[in-house]
């Protein structure tokens, strides 16, 4: 179902006005607007989520829309911003670090280039999925508020499991190890073991800051790097073409093009892991998802910044791949490590280039830190405010103190991060970070789509600004199915792509966290209340910003 140009906001408007036929405000005398008349008005009113204003069950969690949105800064980003922010998301490290440990694993540039062609159907479809949720619940969270809309029994453990996720996985360490490591090779530097972690720890820092003190100049920066990002990445495409075309000192640049699926790789395990990084690399999609409640005209606004976004994104990723293919070995390839674009460009211009081409690597992945901690610091705010149990109480990290940015989610997001940077050695910990940031996100997904389906059959008249084709809906399932069982196939190799590790370890890492989550819920809202006797009561707290908590009371039971 879709209702065209009927969002049109403003800050706070949380009254419900009928309008005459005349197109005059106005209600019946009685006080009561039929359900007919009702839709009508929630069409033309402003800053209203249509589908729990008519079907109040299917509200997620415990605060209205109107109590979601209060607080903080506001409506400010545009479609403009929006796009920017996805493809700040999309590409940062993946596309120029990756293809390298793909073509490890599925054995031939035939299978790689079909892996990326797959991820960009994968992530189409998650897409349109992501879409139609967003469009029935335009309120910061993303999968936060699906989960809670769809899976609201047990009550609080659909909150929890995603809250351990995206918590405790849900760093930006990979993008930080990757910036520190381009940064050191164009400083013609030894990437030492604890410079690279400290200039890491660094860029987190400084991302931190930037989003929680300076909010205005964060936004000018993010979309300052993604343009930079697009450039780039047009810059290496038009090179590819170059190569292609003969115009370089590149030998053969057709050779990894004959007998492209030579080598390729039987093992399913293989290509579950690759695809995990293929859609690591596309990952992002979904970022405006995660900040609605600072998007300007929400619903048209994800619907076109998100095809668009990705669009852009697909099309620079697939033909940025055919340009380093086109001008190093396969060999070369599979020993760049996480400088595969900067080998390209030793290949084609010397070393010199191939210096700058880290800078712009480096930026390209602070950029992708400054995006993801945009919105990761939203969603842990968001899980604050519903009342998620955290240390210290949920007022420090829910409050938009003191100029309206989740300073406390910016460091819920900082302190895992960190961690992560410090703990595993940096050649090691690149691939398992990717391996391990995607299983649990599967997992995430494979119930997102699982709950489409389900809304699709017990509220069949609910509101949809967006419907998804069900057929991709269906191959999204199928896709994230194969993607959680494939892993625990034993690699053609026998060892996976981080030895010392063993190959499974990410899965049982990333299926560990949610455990972790279920566990969690189940002490916190039914094992301690049945010790202590008393009863978790939910109540709304209204902090000094503006912003609107849940707080849990512990009742004593009669």
């Amino acid at each position: 179902m879709s209702l065209p140009g009927i969002f049109s906001f403003k800050r706070h408007a949380p009254s419900f006005r009928g309008r005459s036929s005349a197109g005059q405000e106005g209600s019946d005398n009685a006080g009561h607007v039929s359900p007919v008349d009702e839709k009508e008005n929630f069409e033309v009113d402003s800053v209203q989520e249509v589908t729990t204003a008519m079907d109040p069950d299917l509200n997620p969690g415990e605060l209205t829309f109107e109590e979601d949105t209060a607080g903080g800064l506001g409506r400010h980003l545009g479609v403009f911003s929006c796009t920017l922010l996805i493809v700040g998301r999309v590409i940062g490290t993946g596309v120029f670090s990756t293809p390298s440990s793909i073509l490890g694993s599925v054995g031939s540039v035939g299978a790689s280039l079909m892996l990326w062609v797959l991820g960009f159907i994968l992530s189409f479809c998650g897409l349109f999925i992501w879409l139609e949720f967003g469009t029935m619940f335009p309120r910061s969270g993303g999968e936060k508020v699906y989960l809670e809309a769809v899976y609201q029994r047990p009550k609080h453990l659909a909150t929890i499991i995603f809250a351990a996720n995206a918590i405790i996985l849900g760093f930006s360490a990979s993008n930080c190890i990757v910036f520190a490591s381009n940064i050191l090779v164009s400083a013609n530097q030894d990437a030492g073991r604890w410079v690279t972690r400290g200039i890491a720890i660094g860029v987190m820092v400084f991302c931190t800051v930037v989003h929680g003190l300076t909010p205005r100049l964060g936004v000018y920066i993010m979309n300052g790097l993604s343009f930079f990002k697009i450039v780039i990445l047009v810059f290496v495409v038009v090179t590819g073409w170059a190569v292609l075309a003969g115009h370089t000192k590149i030998q053969d640049p057709h050779a990894n093009f004959r007998n492209a699926f030579a080598g390729s790789s039987h093992s399913g395990n293989d290509y579950a892991t690759a695809m995990f990084k293929v859609l690591f690399a596309y990952s992002g999609w979904s970022n405006v998802n995660y900040v609605m409640n600072n998007v300007k005209n929400p619903v048209r606004t994800l619907k076109i910044a998100g095809p668009l976004g990705l669009g852009i994104c697909t099309v620079l990723y697939l033909l940025a791949n055919v340009a380093y293919f086109a001008a190093a070995t396969k060999t070369e390839i599979l020993h760049s490590g996480v400088t595969v674009a900067s080998i390209f460009f030793g290949k084609v211009f010397g070393s010199e280039a191939q210096k700058a081409l880290t800078v712009f690597v480096a930026l390209s992945a602070l950029g992708n830190v400054m995006t993801v901690t945009f919105a990761a610091a939203r969603v842990n705010q968001e899980l604050a405010k519903e009342g998620v149990p955290l240390p210290f109480g949920n007022r420090l990290w829910a409050t938009n103190w003191p100029i309206g940015t989740p300073l406390g989610g910016l460091i819920i997001h900082m302190i895992p991060s960190v961690i992560v940077i410090i703990a595993p050695p940096p050649n090691i910990a690149y691939p398992f970070i990717l391996d391990v940031e995607g299983y649990p996100q599967q997992i995430i997904n494979l119930f997102i789509v699982i709950g489409l389906f389900w809304l699709r059959w017990r509220r069949p008249n609910a509101v949809r600004p967006f419907k998804v084709w069900l057929p991709l809906a269906f191959f999204f399932l199928a896709a994230s199915v194969f993607l959680l069982v494939a892993p625990f196939l034993r690699p053609a190799n026998g060892v996976g792509d981080t030895p010392p590790l063993p190959y499974w370890l990410y899965c049982i890492v990333g299926i560990g966290v949610m455990i972790f989550g279920v566990v969690y819920w189940a002490v916190w809202a039914i094992v301690l209340p049945k010790l202590f006797g008393y009863t978790l009561a939910p109540a709304k707290d209204v902090l000094a910003d503006g912003t609107v908590i849940t707080v849990y009371n512990h009742v004593k039971n009669e």
